[in-house]
This record gives structure tokens, sequence and C-alpha cells, in this order.
């Protein structure tokens, strides 16, 4: 079935959902609305920019072309609870609220509008100075519109928010159990793979795991609670022989395996209101985000993000999420595709054809507890009039990612 023909048969189903939403916001929990299946997403939009301020003044009138294209490509898969990477924050959630105003309200070259009534943002990591020679590379602790300050800082950025995340959701968020886990340090995680010798003790004693944020949001459909672990751990690479980001990689992804993985595994971590442990047993969870990990292929350490796809509490769909347009775009493309042992038709993300290649790294995995329904990655093949979305990974219309989305039944 071609991306369109799904999104068309969907639409039906959101427009029921709809009119619900339009009743009262509270009405989106009834007990009527989340009998359906929903759609959970992610999608590392590529809504970054430069300079601190430069996405809300993007935002801030409706023609944006690339802020168009992200709007319909949300508009055309219709999910029900989003992960957005990639999206930088502002401290009032001003990009978040104009971006939600002047683009998704907005019905996009055909595409009807859509609205969530509930979201989240809080601070992420990117560009938050860590106060210490965190890069060990110049023997000074850099500042702001330095070369090296992204270096120094707790995830790497050229100003605070730089690369955010933002959680938009037809669903109520339950705000008051919300966690984040922002201020973890690394070296408090037991047997980390931190490298050895590589941080000078001071950065030791200050450096945090998580490169952006890692947020565990109760989302409540109906009587159910549904927890939407999400993150976007650092891409596996721009670094050296000691791995330093592809240890980290691993490292943030293992939070969330073990955050899920019972009382003892989990008993080690705290959040940022210092509260300890993780997901109590049998709570139901959707672990979503860029995870820059491949199963097969790129440069993980220690095949990262098996750590979730073999996790006894992970419950996979039959089949990956996949799409015609990532095994097009491998054979076209060729590079360092044709060396790739994972199937390309699970591929979410248009790189480098020299290195590393399309890669599959962005996730939607749902626990036991939920059924796992239908599934996709928005990839449009070259024939089909949505492939001016996605380009052909020479020009970038939109994102080098591809939205991944999961249907499950809840309760």
């Amino acid at each position: 079935m071609s991306p369109s023909r799904a999104f068309s048969r969907r639409t039906a189903l959101a427009g029921l959902a709809g009119a619900a939403l339009a009743t009262s916001a509270a009405g989106a929990a009834s007990a009527t609305s989340w009998k359906r299946s929903v759609r959970f997403a992610t999608f590392n939009a590529s809504l970054n920019r430069a300079t601190q301020g430069a996405l809300v003044t993007d935002l801030s009138t409706p023609g944006n072309a690339q802020a168009r294209n992200v709007a319909e490509t949300i508009q055309r898969v219709d999910p029900d609870v989003l992960l957005i990477n990639e999206f930088d924050h502002d401290a009032d959630g001003s990009a978040l609220r104009l971006f939600l105003r002047n683009y998704l309200s907005v019905g996009q070259r055909g595409a009807r509008p859509v609205r969530f009534p509930f979201r989240f943002t809080a601070p992420v990591n990117t560009g938050v100075p860590s106060g210490v020679d965190l890069d060990g590379r110049n023997g000074v602790v850099t500042t702001p519109g330095s070369d090296a300050y992204g270096q120094d800082a707790f995830g790497y950025g050229w100003f605070p928010g730089q690369y955010g995340m933002a959680v938009l959701s037809k669903f109520p968020i339950d705000m008051r159990d919300a966690r984040s886990f922002q201020r973890f340090l690394w070296k408090d995680m037991p047997g980390n793979v931190m490298p050895q010798g590589y941080y000078s003790e001071a950065a030791v004693e200050v450096l945090r795991l998580s490169s952006k944020s890692h947020w565990d949001l109760p989302v409540r459909i109906g009587h159910e609670t549904v927890h939407f672990l999400v993150s976007h751990p650092t891409p596996p690479t721009f670094d050296g022989a000691e791995d330093r980001n592809g240890r980290r990689n691993h490292d943030e992804i293992r939070l969330w395996a073990d955050y899920v993985g019972g009382r003892k595994r989990s008993a080690y971590l705290y959040d940022d209101k210092g509260v300890r442990g993780g997901l109590r047993s049998g709570a139901r969870f959707v672990i979503a985000g860029d995870l820059n990990a491949d199963p097969y292929d790129g440069d993980s350490y220690d095949h990262a993000v098996r750590q979730l796809l073999d996790h006894p509490a992970v419950r996979l769909p039959s089949a990956p999420p996949a799409s015609a347009g990532g095994v097009e775009a491998a054979r076209l493309q060729g590079g360092a595709n044709v060396s790739h042992v994972g199937d390309p038709a699970y591929d979410t993300a248009d790189f480098g054809d020299s290195a590393p290649g399309n890669l599959r790294v962005d996730h939607v995995l749902p626990s036991k507890g939920l059924v796992p329904l239908a599934n996709g990655v928005f990839w449009p093949t070259s024939d089909d009039p949505l492939y001016r979305l996605v380009g052909d990974g020479t020009t970038v219309p939109t994102s080098d990612h591809r939205m991944v989305w999961q249907d499950v039944r809840v309760g």
C-alpha cells in the first residue's frame, strides 16, 4: 500500500477522533475515543537553526518552506502522539506555539490541519556550558562565540536549546508525573562505558549522560496510561579512537533499557527532581526517538540499539516500520548502501552516500501489554506526488530523516 493511500484511509479514523477533540480537550481521553488504534510517531524534523531565536523568527510567519514541509508531513501521517527531534527549545515555548498556530493548524497543500491540544517541551543539554574543558583539547574552558564552544557544552550545540525536543499529543499528558533525566551524571551509571583516561577528573564529575534529555511522559488514553519514553542520543561519530560519542550513545540508549528493566536494574537512576528508580513492572510504554543507532550498519558501539530491540519488556511488531522509498533510494544512490547488511526497506534516514549511507536510526518501540498494529516510514517513491517532501538525497526539502510511526491498541 502506498503511503498516500494508507494515510487517506487513516483520515477517516482521524476525523472521528477529531470530533471528540473538538467537543472538549478532556474528551480526548474519553472511554469512547481511545478504543481505536493510537498512532505513536517520531520525526527528526531538522527544525534547528544556527543562532538563538532564529527558529522563532522563521515560524513567526506562515511562509517558511521547510516548516511547511514538516507540517505537511505531520498532517499526512496524522499521528496521535508525536516526538519532534531537532526543534530548537526556547524558554517560553514561543517556537512551538508558532509552529502549531502558523503551520499545523493550516492545511498544507491539500492536507488537513492537525491539532494537538497537549504539548510538552523542556530544557535540553545541547549548548549548555559545562564549565570545564570537556574535550580536553585546548586546556581552556571555551565561552559562547568561540570556535570550540559546542565541544565544551554538556551536549554539542552553539546555544542552549539548539537541537531540542518537543512532544505533541491529542491525549492528555500527566504533567505532574512527567520525569526528566537531563541532569543525570554519566559516572553514576554502574558499569558505564565512558572512555577511560579521555576525560579529566573535573569533567567526569560534571558530565551529564544525556546529550539532549530523556523524558518519561505519561499519556492518558481513556482510563489507561502509556509512558512515552523519548530521547535523542548523540551520534556515535565525530570523535576519535576513544569513541566517546559512540560510547555515550550506547549508554544513553542503555538508560531506557535499564529504566524499563525492573526495580533492581533501574534502582540507580535519579531524575531531575531527585526521585529514584525506573518504570514499575508491567507499566506500558512506547520508546521513541532518533536514537542514532542502526542494529546492523553504521558506527554504533556494541550494537547499542539491540539493548532495546532484544529487551524482554519490548513487544516488537511482526515486521519493523518500512517503506518502498528507502529501497529505491538505496538502489539509486549506491555508495555505502551497497555493503549494508540491514534491509533498506527499514531505513529511516538519508545520509551521505559515501559514508555512512542510509540507516535505520529512528525507532518507535512498544512494550508488552500493547498490541502493535500497522506501522510505516514516511518515504514516498519518486513516482509518488509526495516525493517532493523527501527529495533525492542531494536536495533536502524537509529533513534528512523520515517520520516513523507505529499504531498500537491500548487496553
